[in-house]
Order: structure tokens, then sequence, then C-alpha cells
């Protein structure tokens, strides 16, 4: 398994294994934030996998949005490689709500990360749990 970059790994909490990507959950409570993040060494940009990575990869992204879609009653979801701050390819999916703290702008700075509370975590983790996408093996 490839390491996690650091940042990443200070960021975010491992939840969750599919067959290509580990399913991180961002530790930050204003919003649901997930990052898939392909288990593939020195891979920066997703056309770097090859076609078959590429392939699931995007099954597992439509996968892992559907889930968040339903259960969290999402009014967007945010999908993004943006790789500026930690190369390591990884996928970012962002619940949305017309009343979160960002909203209608990008989620990247707006306010500083809330820590998840004991309970939060949980609904949250219960949430994908309860609807988890097919191949998706949770960790916690």
């Amino acid at each position: 398994m490839v390491e996690l970059h650091p940042q990443l790994l200070k960021d975010c909490l491992v939840i969750g294994r599919f067959p290509l990507c580990r399913l991180l959950l961002m530790r930050d409570a204003n919003y649901p934030w997930f990052i898939l993040v392909p288990d593939r060494e020195a891979v920066t940009e997703i056309h770097q996998l090859n076609v078959d990575d590429r392939e699931q990869l995007m099954r597992e992204s439509c996968a892992l949005a559907a889930v968040l879609a339903g259960r969290f009653n999402a009014d967007k979801l945010n999908i993004a490689a943006l790789g500026n701050m930690v190369p390591q390819l990884h996928v970012h999916h962002v619940v949305r709500y017309r009343i979160d703290p960002a909203w209608p702008a990008p989620v990247w700075g707006c306010v500083p990360p809330r820590p998840y509370t004991a309970e939060a975590l949980a609904e949250v983790l219960a949430k994908v749990k309860e609807g988890a996408p097919e191949g998706l093996e949770m960790l916690v």
C-alpha cells in the first residue's frame, strides 16, 4: 500500500478502502468532506493512471458521490482533484449546502476547520456505512 502524503495524514482520518482508493474524511466538521486517494505510487494527475485505474477511479468516485448526495441530502457536491498543496493524487468530494459557511464559494480557506465531536463523527460515519457503495470496506 502506498504511503499517504503527510498533509493528508495530518488533515484526515482514513475511514475506508475501495479496490483502488483509500477513503479519507477531512477533519473539518464544517462540511462532510471526503477524499479518495488511489493506491498508486508516484501519481499526481488522473491522466497518469492506466486506463483500467482511471475507469476504476471514476466508478469509485461516482459510487461515493451517489451515497453522499443521498445520505447527506446535498444541495451540491463539489468534486475536484487539485493537488496544489499535496502532490499525491487525491479527489475531494465535498457535500455542500446553501447554508454552509462558504456557500457559494469554494470551501478552502473560508472558515477555520472545526473539529468533529465524537457524536458528529459517529453520525457522519454511520451515514456512509449505511449507504456504503459496493466495494467499500469501512475501516472505522
